[in-house]
């Protein structure tokens, strides 16, 4: 295995790490370790619907809404009356 080793470091950052190392219950070179493995793992891939969410704006979306829903909800249900309908069934 390798040693590695990082001179310099300044002291508010070091005591950041000791900190994040204390919470995740781990020593220094433990949480040490868990960074660089992370740091130098497989990027995860971007799901290719994600680009396509984003493809649109919301004057877009608006507008096909609009389309599709061309006249309002005249007298549709409370949003109150929903949630206490739910709660009280329970």
């Amino acid at each position: 295995m390798a040693n590695l080793s990082i001179k310099g470091v300044p002291d508010d950052i070091a005591e950041r790490l000791r900190q994040r190392a204390a919470r995740n219950h781990r020593s220094l070179q433990g949480e040490l370790m868990a960074i660089i493995e992370q740091a130098a793992g497989e990027p995860k891939p971007v799901p290719s619907h994600a680009f396509q969410c984003a493809s649109k704006s919301i004057e877009q979306i608006a507008a096909e809404h609009r389309a599709r829903f061309p006249q309002p909800i005249a007298h549709g249900p409370d949003a109150v009356d929903i949630i206490r309908t739910e709660r009280d069934v329970r």
